[in-house]
């Protein structure tokens, strides 16, 4: 029958019945990413001992080893579960594996009441390191947009929009071939926040973006 060794890692115990075991392996069992620098705690007056990832470390050594980063934990929440980062920043990317949240779901950063929540890309990063900790949640993906052509608002359901298709909301009864069009957009998500478009052009939309079309006459 094998031996069991116990060892710590940032304060929480494991087991294993193997005697050695890399510093790779270390930080993955903890979630530790492996860019973050391991310690292994030496007793005073000698310092202790950086593990490097393809370090092997003997565990059968008296007394229990412990392991230890130096690097400042920061705390945020997807859908009220806590989470423990080791990096100042995360992607939506990120926030995506962690949370296990599906493509047909959207991530929000909470703001304060009375602000609208702030819609997280998969490509965006947020910093950790603010006051407090940052609380995530999710919601469906909308199968409907609301948006505002020249003042109306119109409903779209796809996640993009073409200049033809928005002229189309704007003057549905118009022939176009004779008439030029300055065409503007804000309010827009990440990737096109604010713009103008032309013919051929196709952007992403959110809910309550905003386009304004003018017309002017071929001479």
């Amino acid at each position: 029958m094998n031996n069991i060794l116990n060892y710590t890692i940032e304060g929480k115990t494991f087991q294993i019945t193997q005697q050695y075991i890399t510093g790779t392996e270390l930080k993955k069992q903890a979630g530790i990413p492996l860019d973050v620098e391991l310690y292994l705690a030496i007793k005073r007056p000698f310092e202790d001992e950086l593990i490097e990832n393809e370090t092997r470390v003997n565990l059968a050594r008296p007394d229990i080893e412990q392991f230890f980063t130096k690097q400042r934990k920061l705390y945020y929440f997807i859908n009220e579960v806590e989470y423990t980062s080791y990096k100042q920043w995360i992607s939506g990317v990120e926030l995506r594996e962690k949370g296990n949240v599906p493509t047909d779901m959207d991530i929000y950063l909470k703001v304060d009441e009375g602000w609208q929540d702030d819609f997280i890309e998969d490509d965006e990063l947020v910093d950790l390191a603010r006051p407090g900790k940052e609380r995530f949640v999710t919601v469906a993906k909308p199968t409907c947009y609301t948006i505002r052509v020249n003042g109306d608002e119109k409903e779209w359901k796809k996640n993009v929009i073409s200049f033809e298709e928005v002229l189309s909301l704007a003057f549905p009864a118009i022939n176009h071939d004779q008439i030029a069009y300055t065409m503007k957009y804000s309010n827009g998500p990440r990737q096109n926040p604010n713009g103008s478009m032309d013919k051929g052009d196709i952007i992403y939309i959110k809910n309550k973006m905003i386009f304004n079309v003018t017309e002017t006459n071929r001479s």
